[in-house]
């Protein structure tokens, strides 16, 4: 039989059907499972301290990470310890706990890029309203725009553009929430609006594309058009240097090249989809994914722990 794999998802769609081929065709059956679904067992059972459907009398060697499900901040906390206590107990997780908070938390994400030198727009992150006001008007005034975003959230949801005319936003609004995460605007050419998404497995780009956008928001899934590129050259370096700053298995990196030609990283995301990417350059994104997977799952020794 074939060796099953858990696949965290709440939703395979797509990506989860592609992941299923990959494993299938290196001999492996994905298992796709929710992490609402495991548990800790700290019971003197015999069974181990974390439960995974479909895996109660052993754990398996490697999970691949597909998502992690929202919800209250005690059981987004929950479903993140399942992930830390599978790699403590030496199973592979890809990408592991620690990446996937470091790159949701999109200020710790900013704080890591600048750490690392990697260029990023500046960014500031406050509860303060007057705090954020201050520096909104600062740089509209001064004729610089900024970038208003959700400090979790993708696809582009949330995020708009401030200048000196927009209504500063009041702290409960819709995607603000008390808290304000600003981001000087990079002007990719007015009208011809585009960035880039670079996909990085083991440090390594392996794909990259233009979205262009009728839109400042290029994200395929705001209806940006994708262009296949060689994932080679300075952005390539960018990206490969921004996901060694936040430390993860594999990603999806957006750039973003102003108009002077200057390069800069706006997101690392570590749970990246990758259907506009594969469909515009024609690589099995899902097959390099799971190749690499397993070649962490059969070099990494299994770790003894003592009961």
């Amino acid at each position: 039989m074939n060796q099953r794999i858990p696949v965290f998802t709440d939703d395979p769609g797509w990506h989860g059907k592609r992941l299923k081929e990959a494993f299938a065709a290196r001999g492996y059956e994905a298992v796709f499972v929710s992490l609402k679904e495991c548990a800790f067992n700290l019971a003197a059972n015999g069974l181990p301290p974390v439960l995974i459907p479909g895996f109660e009398r052993e754990l398996p060697k490697g999970v691949f990470v597909r998502g992690v499900p929202g919800g209250t901040l005690q059981r987004v906390i929950a479903r993140l310890d399942i992930l830390h206590a599978l790699k403590l107990l030496g199973v592979v997780v890809y990408n592991d706990g620690y990446a996937v908070e470091r790159t949701v938390d999109k200020a710790m994400t900013s704080f890591l890029l600048h750490l690392n030198h990697v260029p990023t727009p500046q960014t500031w992150v406050c509860e303060s309203r007057y705090q954020a006001q201050e520096i909104y008007l600062r740089e509209t005034m001064a004729g610089r725009p900024v970038v208003l975003k959700p400090l979790f959230g993708s696809q582009g949801q949330g995020i708009r553009k401030l200048t000196h005319e927009t209504p500063f936003p009041i702290p409960m609004e819709q995607y603000v929430d008390g808290l304000y995460y600003l981001q000087s605007y990079i002007d990719s050419g007015e009208g011809a609006w585009h960035d880039h998404r670079v996909f990085v497995i083991k440090g390594r780009a392996v794909a990259a594309m233009i979205r262009h956008g009728s839109h400042w928001v290029n994200n395929v899934a705001q209806g940006g058009r994708c262009e296949a590129i060689e994932a080679q050259g300075e952005l390539a370096q960018l990206a490969e240097a921004a996901a060694r700053a936040v430390n993860v298995d594999y990603c999806g990196v957006d750039v973003i090249r102003e108009g002077d030609g200057k390069l800069y990283v706006l997101e690392v995301n570590s749970i990246p989809a990758w259907k506009g990417l594969q469909g515009a350059t024609g690589i099995d994104i899902g097959q390099l994914l799971v190749d690499d997977f397993l070649s962490c799952m059969h070099t990494q020794p299994a770790l003894t722990v003592v009961s």
